[in-house]
């Protein structure tokens, strides 16, 4: 990769990174950096401003950074994303606000996870509440667009199948969905006292293993259905553990949680070290979930800048590739967040 084109410093150019500068945190542990730790930090700041560029209605392209130019990442909050977006407006605040609804509704989308099986489901069944729900006819409807070759589920992560003897994945999900409905899952989630408590919960299910059961966790969180701080409780993903990897020399044997937690307290002070402007969230700072998931960008995002920082056997290349769309997401957000955003 030396002497590629994509490789370099980020949009404002920079002094290179101190390897191995150490950080004294409360409690007497010290985490040891490499210049990998300080991209993660300018690569926030500059996507956020892609968030934004983006968002007031100017033209692409929205960096001069020519990872961020040619590669797709996800954006900095992952509320913002333009799939969560959907689940926020279209799918949890859309419809009956009953917990068995909002339950239902959330995990139907999430376990395809692509805006495109939800609207198919609709256009086919009209709208999607539990009370209605064909399950045997949203199994044919699946079926019948596999066989036009359509694809059904997102690429964002791997969705394993759940052994209940199906020959198709889809039709394994949709008994998992009704299992958990005749679980009553929906009255245990509301029921929680934690977010930790949700987790455990859906980390009982089939196939649903720490990270999916996780993310669910944060999704179900947009909703009224319980109203815990995301500040609360963290998982590390796959891809944000090999960023973790990449960032720190040593981490003197923390978790991955207490890392994600220390990164996320200090990302004011990193910020100001480094002279950038961070735009938050319209008042909002940084989350676990969403420094937990900037790890997993900078993971990729590393392996064009950071070549060396590549681990034996880890992945060195980026996959999907970024197609600018010129009209931007509406953003909307859970209200009890209480954001105003103004554009």
């Amino acid at each position: 990769m030396r002497g590629s084109p994509l490789q370099g410093t980020l949009f404002s150019p920079a002094p290179r990174p101190r390897a191995n500068r150490d950080i004294r945190l409360p409690g007497g542990k010290t985490l040891s950096t490499t210049p990998v730790f300080d991209t993660y930090w300018r690569f926030a700041a500059e996507r956020q401003n892609v968030f934004f560029r983006r968002l007031s209605g100017s033209t692409p392209p929205w960096t001069e950074d020519p990872v961020l130019r040619s590669f797709r990442f996800t954006n900095v909050y992952r509320a913002s994303d333009r799939v969560s977006q959907y689940l926020i407006r279209r799918v949890i605040y859309e419809g009956p606000q009953q917990e068995e609804e909002v339950f239902f509704r959330t995990l139907l989308f999430k376990l395809f996870n692509r805006i495109e099986t939800w609207e198919l489901l609709e256009a086919r069944l009209g709208p999607i509440t539990w009370r209605s729900f064909d399950f045997e006819r949203a199994d044919a409807v699946l079926g019948a667009a596999i066989q036009a070759g359509g694809r059904l589920y997102s690429a964002a992560y791997i969705m394993p199948s759940p052994l209940f003897g199906a020959a198709r994945k889809h039709t394994n999900h949709l008994e998992l969905l009704r299992r958990m409905m005749a679980d009553h899952a929906p009255r245990k989630v509301a029921s929680a006292r934690t977010l930790r408590e949700v987790f455990h919960l859906l980390r009982s299910y089939p196939s649903l293993g720490d990270f999916l059961a996780f993310q669910f966790t944060i999704d179900l969180n947009y909703s009224e259905l319980i109203r815990f701080e995301e500040a609360e409780f963290v998982v590390a993903g796959p891809g944000a553990r090999s960023g973790i990897a990449k960032c720190f020399s040593n981490t003197e044997g923390m978790g991955d949680d207490e890392i994600i937690y220390a990164v996320t307290r200090m990302a004011g002070q990193e910020f100001d070290r480094l002279g950038l402007r961070f735009q938050t969230l319209w008042g909002r700072d940084l989350q676990p979930i969403d420094c937990q998931n900037l790890f997993c960008e900078v993971d990729k995002y590393s392996r064009v800048m950071h070549p060396e920082a590549t681990l034996e056997g880890g992945r060195t290349r980026i996959k999907q590739r970024y197609e600018a769309r010129p009209v931007p997401v509406s953003q909307w957000y859970p209200p009890k967040w209480k954001l105003f955003p103004k554009a």
